[in-house]
């Protein structure tokens, strides 16, 4: 297995966040098919932003979250059913992968929120122990998995936030943070997210309206119209 970490979408930060979380929270319906991980995605609690995605959205996020190796699909059953793989594909321990997880599924929190955002999922003895794991992670010799970003004005503490979907818009970091005015303000980051959501459910839309597009003209037998049309421009 490689450790070099894949750039994600929202929508498969999201799909590999739920699929971790599920597993400690409900192993007896562990792996999830893909309704219950569409209903996981979608809900209204413990998610930052919230996401209303659609089953082919999911599926092709599962498709592109299977050639990273970072989910399995499980055989043998009647309704397919999906795993996620991170520990092994990234090399982590499982509590740097619960706290992966809320950074993924709720956004940037600081040590403290962290702690009890995972109490479900494992009990960390007290603070120091999430922000080990947390250096662990952010000085991980294959690449950093979160990055400590500089504290907000009148915050006691500063916020964590994972590096799965790429660096944060605005790269200030705990250490170079000159001035509060430099600092991401909680609308930058939500607006970021939406648009990268905005940019990921398009591209998932377009993939979905080829691959039916080209199935039908297969079952027609006639070429892709898309093919067609662009002949017809450079003419």
């Amino acid at each position: 297995m490689t450790s070099t970490v894949p750039t994600l979408s929202a929508i498969e930060t999201r799909v590999l966040g739920v699929l971790a979380e599920k597993q400690r929270t409900v192993p007896d319906s562990y792996p999830l098919s893909l309704n219950a991980l569409v209903s996981g995605c979608n809900q209204k609690t413990s998610r930052n932003p919230l996401m209303e995605l659609t089953d082919t959205e999911v599926q092709v996020a599962l498709d592109s979250l299977k050639g990273y190796s970072l989910v399995m699909e499980s055989s043998g059953s009647r309704v397919a059913r999906y795993e996620h793989n991170i520990e092994r594909v990234l090399r982590v321990p499982s509590q740097s992968t619960i706290l992966l997880t809320v950074l993924m599924l709720r956004g940037p929190q600081t040590a403290g929120e962290l702690r009890i955002a995972s109490e479900r999922m494992h009990n960390f003895a007290d603070i120091s122990s999430v922000e080990a794991f947390l250096d662990e992670l952010a000085e991980r010799p294959a690449g950093a998995l979160v990055v400590k970003l500089a504290r907000l004005p009148g915050a006691r503490e500063s916020r964590w936030m994972h590096l799965l979907a790429g660096p944060p818009a605005e790269q200030v970091y705990e250490a170079g943070a000159t001035s509060a005015a430099a600092a991401p303000s909680e609308a930058s980051l939500g607006e970021v997210a939406a648009l990268k959501l905005n940019v990921a459910r398009l591209e998932s839309e377009v993939a979905a309206l080829k691959a039916l597009t080209a199935r039908i003209c297969t079952e027609l037998g006639i070429g892709d119209v898309s093919d067609s049309s662009s002949a017809g421009d450079a003419a």
